[in-house]
C-alpha cells in the first residue's frame, strides 16, 4: 500500500487534487500538521512525501513563530539522501531547493529591479523535451497554472529546471529522479481558491492592485477548466513517478 504523507501548514492550503488523485489509485493519504504542534513523520517503506505551501518562507527558518520549519528542512535533506519520492509545492518547493543547497530570495522585476509578486493565472512554459521528462508527458508546450508567491528559488547545482515564466524563471524542477519542486499550484480546487481569495485578499490586493481579486476570478473563469485538466495530468504524471520509485519499476 502506497501512503502519501502530506505536510500541511495552513488550514486553507490542503492537498486538494493531489489527495483526490492519490485516493483514486487506492493510496492512503496521511496529513501531518506541524503548525498545530503535531510531530513530523518518521517515514518508512511505501511512503512518499508531499510538502504544501504557506505564507511563511525559507527566511523564517529559526523563527520562534515557525519552530517546525527547521525540522522540515532536515526531513527533506534525509529524503534527498535516501532518494525517497518527494513533491514540494510553493513553500514546499522552496524548502526542497534549500535542502539541496539552493537559496530563496525575494522576487524582483524591472530596471531598476523592484519587489514583484506573481499572483493569479498565467502560463508556465516547459524548458525540457517531454520525451526526456516523463512528468511532462501530454502537457504540450505550456500550461495555465495558478501562481501565489513573492519569492524566487535560486536552484542548487543538482537541480534540473523543467518549467519557467517570464517573471520568475524557476517554476518547476527536479533533483535526481525522485524529487520534484513546483513554484505554482496545481492542487487548488475552485472551491479552495474562493477560500484563498476570502482569507488572503489583502495579499492579492498588494500584488495586483485594487481589482486584484476580480483579476484572479476572471483568470479562473478563463483558464480554470483547462488548468484543472492539465493540472490533474501533471499530478498523475508525478504520482506515476512515485509509484515507479516505490514499486521498483524501471524508470524511463
Amino acid at each position: 500500500m502506497t501512503d502519501l504523507v502530506v505536510l500541511q501548514h495552513l488550514e486553507r492550503e490542503g492537498p486538494g487534487r493531489f489527495a483526490e488523485e492519490a485516493r483514486r489509485r487506492g493510496w492512503t493519504v496521511t496529513v501531518c500538521r506541524p503548525d498545530r504542534g503535531e510531530p513530523l513523520p518518521r517515514l518508512g517503506p511505501g511512503q512518499a512525501l508531499l510538502v504544501l505551501g504557506g505564507p511563511m518562507g525559507v527566511a523564517d527558518i529559526g523563527s520562534p513563530s515557525f519552530p517546525w520549519l527547521a525540522g522540515e528542512l532536515a526531513l527533506l535533506r534525509d529524503c534527498l539522501a535516501c532518494e525517497r519520492p518527494v513533491v514540494g509545492l510553493c513553500l514546499g518547493g522552496q524548502l526542497l531547493a534549500a535542502a539541496a543547497g539552493g537559496q530563496v530570495v525575494p522576487l524582483m522585476a524591472g530596471e531598476p529591479p523592484v519587489r514583484a509578486y506573481e499572483v493569479g493565472w498565467g502560463p508556465v512554459g516547459w524548458t525540457r523535451p517531454q520525451g526526456k521528462e516523463p512528468v511532462l508527458a501530454g502537457l504540450g508546450g505550456t500550461m495555465p497554472v495558478l501562481h501565489w508567491h513573492g519569492d524566487r528559488i535560486q536552484l542548487p547545482t543538482a537541480a534540473t529546471l523543467l518549467g519557467s515564466t517570464p517573471l520568475c524563471a524557476e517554476q518547476m524542477f527536479r533533483i535526481g529522479h525522485h524529487a520534484h519542486g513546483l513554484q505554482f499550484h496545481v492542487e487548488v480546487t475552485e472551491a479552495a481558491l474562493q477560500d484563498w481569495l476570502d482569507e488572503d485578499g489583502d495579499y492579492v490586493l498588494m500584488a495586483l492592485g485594487p481589482d486584484g481579486v476580480e483579476q484572479v476570478r476572471a483568470g479562473q473563469a478563463r483558464w480554470g477548466e483547462e488548468g484543472e485538466r492539465q493540472g490533474r495530468r501533471l499530478i498523475n504524471n508525478l504520482l506515476d513517478r512515485i509509484a515507479a520509485l516505490l514499486g521498483g519499476y524501471p524508470l524511463l
